[in-house]
């Protein structure tokens, strides 16, 4: 790092992006900071961190499967080390098929040559599974997993504070001093600031996605693997479950809503035929892109973003911050997929 700069990079942003950005140029030696001020209503304090590399409605794999998941669970295993906890837990999906049609293309797929090394049939007995309504039978996905995303946020935030590398303080664009070789924020500069705010940034091609989801009981149900049909159900123990979650691109600041309560019990009940009580009714509004691709690489000579990561945002954002590392500090070129240009045409 030059002298001339108290930091190597400013990150503002503390969510999934930010988190998973700052850890992995930390890794590369770089001096980080971030300025963060935790605000209502961001999806990474609610994510469920269900990593999945197949897309249910169409059964294929989803963009870059193979890479993605291979890149992410190495980061969540380093990141737990670092900070003595697990954050990254592998956990088969069961997919219950809702229709004779579904198990029909899940077949097929399974004769795939890439489909095929993710999902397979499942005929064995499980007590738990077998109890649930599923009259077309179902399948299992075994190269999934679950990422603790609210513990992993917690530890890394409390490891920034420790070595004054996290400032508790939004930033605001005209807080933000354009020098002749990088930016300036106070006292501080570096020559790269990364925009991580997800929904609360303005960029182009970023679309504001809210998802609802509940925390329930569900006595005796003793299931030992996520699940999914109209709705995902992940255990997280003692008879908890995670489920969700929904979609709406309108009113996304709305908080929770009994309409997506409804909508997320019945799905539920249609699948478990047992007492279900709610603990948690949680929103979040996810940083999608129109395109269904991840925001990165630089808007300007000294400015960059990492935005846009979806609902699937655990299993990319360590690739995407990988890949805009090498962006940003080795010259490499950002990927046309997920360039901040490709909208401007």
């Amino acid at each position: 790092m030059s002298t001339a700069f108290t930091h190597d990079v400013i990150i503002i942003g503390q969510g999934l992006a930010g988190t998973v950005l700052s850890a992995t140029m930390q890794q590369r030696g770089k001096r980080v900071l971030v300025f963060d001020a935790p605000l209502a209503g961001r999806a990474s304090e609610v994510a469920a961190g269900l990593v999945n590399p197949v897309a249910l409605r169409r059964t294929v794999l989803t963009w870059r499967a193979s890479e993605m998941l291979a890149i992410a669970g190495a980061f969540y295993r380093d990141l737990g080390l670092r900070y003595d906890s697990a954050f990254w837990h592998p956990l088969p999906l069961v997919a219950i098929f809702p229709t004779a049609q579904e198990a029909g293309i899940w077949q097929l797929r399974i004769s795939d040559p890439e489909t095929g090394r993710f999902i397979r049939m499942d005929t064995t007995s499980d007590q738990s599974l077998d109890a649930l309504s599923q009259p077309y039978g179902r399948g299992i996905i075994d190269r999934c997993a679950w990422v603790d995303v609210r513990m992993m946020l917690a530890a890394h935030r409390a490891g920034l504070l420790a070595h004054g590398d996290l400032i508790e303080q939004r930033v605001y664009p005209s807080g933000i001093e354009r020098t002749v070789d990088g930016v300036r924020i106070g006292t501080h500069t570096a020559p790269f600031v990364v925009h991580c705010a997800g929904p609360f940034d303005t960029v182009t091609g970023l679309v504001q996605v809210k998802g609802e989801g509940l925390t329930v009981r569900i006595p005796g149900l003793h299931l030992t693997k996520a699940v999914h049909r109209g709705v995902f159900v992940l255990p997280l123990g003692d008879d908890i479950y995670r489920v969700g979650a929904t979609f709406a691109w309108d009113d996304v600041w709305s908080g929770p809503t009994e309409g997506a309560r409804h909508l997320l019990l019945d799905r539920l009940q249609r699948l478990v035929e047992r007492d279900v009580e709610v603990l948690d009714h949680w929103a979040g509004v996810r940083p999608a892109s129109k395109d269904r691709r991840p925001i990165l690489g630089r808007t300007g000579a000294h400015e960059a973003v990492f935005n846009g990561l979806g609902s699937r945002g655990v299993v990319l954002a360590p690739w995407c911050a990988q890949h805009l590392c090498d962006h940003l500090f080795d010259g490499a070129a950002i990927d046309a997929e997920v360039a901040p240009d490709r909208f401007d045409h």
